[in-house]
């Protein structure tokens, strides 16, 4: 049975949990440590290149997934980019989370407009190769 390894910033939903087990056969779920999920939210905005930054996480990408177990990839578009080229040549299946955004809107009082949107899962889907 295929684990699912987590390299986003987030906690997962139930629903996400859920389909996850019901759609992938997910039997475990492996988070980044706190030091690499630091590393992971705090991309470097000034840095021409990636590639030595992203290191630690590629390691534990090695060392922590099998060929066949899934990774869910999900940030930084440059780092995303990355890593799933990098998923796919050390034989992890790349995916991320579809969403569906509702938008509620509610009119003020001082004649402003609240806007909320409220995200919710969908289904994983596999990343492709270009």
């Amino acid at each position: 049975m295929p684990k699912m390894l987590l390299l986003f910033s987030h906690e997962l939903t139930q629903d996400q949990v859920k389909d996850a087990r019901a759609t992938l056969n997910i039997t475990e779920f492996v988070p980044l440590s706190l030091d690499l999920e630091g590393l992971w939210k705090n991309i470097p905005p000034t840095k021409p290149s990636l590639s030595e930054h992203l290191e630690p996480i590629r390691k534990w990408m090695k060392g922590r997934g099998d060929p066949g177990d899934y990774i869910l990839i999900q940030g930084d578009f440059g780092a995303v980019y990355l890593m799933v080229n990098f998923a796919f040549s050390i034989d992890l299946i790349p995916i991320y989370s579809t969403t569906e955004r509702e938008v509620v809107e509610k009119a003020m009082p001082d004649n402003m407009v609240r806007s909320e949107r409220v995200f919710r899962h969908k289904i994983f889907r596999r990343y492709e190769r270009g």
